[in-house]
């Protein structure tokens, strides 16, 4: 389940979102007048988004390859011969 903080909350109770977003690894969500207006996350948490949206990109760009033509190898036999070199 999502937490929901008042962006009031940042400046009144710091500490308590830099504890929530630390200790249940996720993002702390801040409202303004009641609607979502920003996203408050740990840096571990920041840089584990980023490294799976690079993951995804890279899973994409594998899937057109093949979609256009491009031979691959099986999985198996490839760490095969990484593991040989």
């Amino acid at each position: 389940m999502p937490i929901i903080r008042p962006i009031s909350d940042l400046r009144n109770n710091f500490t308590s979102i830099s504890e929530a977003v630390h200790s249940y690894n996720e993002p702390v969500f801040l409202t303004k007048n009641g609607l979502g207006d920003m996203v408050v996350m740990s840096l571990d948490y920041y840089e584990k988004q980023l490294a799976r949206i690079e993951l995804y990109q890279k899973l994409n760009e594998a899937r057109e390859e093949i979609l256009n033509g491009a031979k691959g190898k099986d999985a198996r036999t490839f760490v095969r011969e990484l593991m040989t070199k």
